[in-house]
């Protein structure tokens, strides 16, 4: 039988919040406003770990209640479980530090355009999405090593070298799912050594073997971020403009 996790920690940016309805319930929302300036809210339970210490390794179940509160909002937003490649926490409270690391996930991912969060052209990047991202464990120093051929990647002919290089280190599956996200629905996940099956109101709607590296952390999230790094090897980032968003939680559930 499937248990509540324990209650995961907000991470807000400024005007942001986390209102907790009741045990396992939350609404997370961002205030309106222009480009330029960052806005999350976000829920998870490793901001002072480090990665060996995150908890959840497979097999895990995964099970939440959701809705959003558009379906074309700008920015991402999602949740499920992932090892916090970039250091989120880091960047914006100077919690536990972390040398950055290949991706590793299992969730529910919404981008909008023009976010573009695949190394595969034949896999989809944007829209609502259950993805997964398996990469190999390369030790700590590779990944500072790795570091020096950041610039080349302002380079667009290198860039794009080392976006099909990433296809040897971090394999990806994902499909677009056909689904009102401003409607409550449940969305699960099965994570397995092998396997992860993702569900919407107790209906199988994607399987696929490439299953992440654990341990990975619990992450529920809405942001205004835009990131892309497509087919033309040009890495853009940064903020988008957009209304108010909320996330609504509802009977979270891992185990």
């Amino acid at each position: 039988m499937m248990t509540p996790t324990p209650t995961p920690q907000p991470l807000l940016t400024a005007g942001s919040r986390v209102e907790r309805k009741r045990p396992g319930s939350w609404r997370l929302c961002v205030p309106g406003g222009p480009a330029g300036v960052y806005r999350l809210a976000q829920l998870d339970d490793y901001p002072r770990l480090g990665r060996r210490a995150f908890r959840w390794r497979s097999p895990t179940r995964f099970r939440v209640r959701a809705r959003v509160s558009a379906g074309d909002l700008p920015g991402t937003w999602g949740f499920g479980l992932w090892n916090d490649p970039f250091s989120t926490h880091l960047a914006l409270e100077g919690a536990a530090r972390r040398v950055p690391a290949l991706p590793n996930a299992a969730w529910y991912f919404y981008a909008s355009a023009p976010n573009y969060l695949a190394l595969r052209d034949d896999h989809p990047a944007q829209g609502m999405l259950a993805a997964t991202f398996a990469a190999l464990p390369l030790p700590s120093s590779l990944m500072v090593l790795g570091l020096s051929v950041v610039p080349l990647l302002a380079w667009p002919p290198a860039a794009r070298i080392l976006r099909r290089a990433g296809r040897l280190v971090v394999r990806e599956d994902a499909t677009e799912l056909d689904v009102d996200p401003t409607a409550w629905h449940d969305y699960g996940l099965v994570w397995q050594d092998q396997r992860v099956q993702f569900l919407i109101d107790g209906a199988s709607c994607f399987v696929t073997s490439v299953s992440p590296q654990g341990p990975l952390g619990l992450v529920l999230w809405i942001d205004n971020q835009a990131m892309a790094f497509g087919p033309d090897g040009r890495l853009r980032f940064g903020t988008l403009p957009g209304p108010r968003a909320c996330l609504e939680l509802d009977e979270l559930e891992v185990e």
